[in-house]
């Protein structure tokens, strides 16, 4: 994913992902909170961000400009080159593509998760994870390629199966209607 595309993904719902990258940075930094990812810049998130100032990018307002955005968007970028979070490679490598039409049964995981991010996002169609690439899961994958600024060719491959990834993780991982499952259980 190019820098462009992040920044264009990321800016569709900037409290979100505010909340995420600095949830994410909690890990390198002990001073920051474990914010809930609930798309509301509440009491929580202006005190993350305020704490975040106060110690990697002065002076403390509580307003997240473009240089405090960027700044905290280059450190969480940083990190997760760092730690490549991905465990999980669901898609074959590089170089392969699923043209419309044809069937794989990995194919169920990206239909799965287009309709998980049907309830973030307007444009995604129904579709059964059936793993065959037919009109809908086609439909969607153009959806994503067209919002993600790529050419909307509606063959899934690993550029747009990696901007799949991203929202995904962004949107539907982070649970934000229900807040982040704490280690003893609970919900933040």
């Amino acid at each position: 994913m190019t820098q462009e595309q992040l920044e264009r993904e990321m800016l569709a719902q900037p409290v979100r992902s505010l909340q995420y990258m600095l949830r994410q940075l909690a890990n390198d930094y002990a001073f920051l909170p474990v914010l809930a990812v609930d798309g509301i810049f509440g009491e929580n998130t202006l005190e993350a961000v305020m704490l975040y100032q106060r110690e990697l990018h002065p002076p403390v307002t509580g307003v997240v400009d473009r240089a405090l955005w960027n700044d905290i968007r280059d450190r969480w970028q940083q990190q997760a080159r760092r730690s490549n979070q991905r465990g999980l490679r669901a898609f074959p490598q590089e170089g392969v593509e699923v043209c419309p039409g044809m069937e794989r049964n990995y194919m169920a995981l990206p239909q799965t998760m287009f309709q998980a991010l049907s309830r973030c996002f307007n444009g995604i169609v129904p579709d059964q994870p059936d793993g065959l690439h037919g009109p809908a899961s086609e439909e969607n994958v153009r959806w994503l390629q067209k919002a993600g600024g790529l050419e909307p060719t509606g063959v899934l491959d690993w550029q747009t199966w990696e901007l799949l990834c991203r929202l995904y993780e962004v949107f539907v991982v982070t649970e934000p209607e229900l807040g982040p499952v704490l280690p003893d259980g609970g919900r933040g």
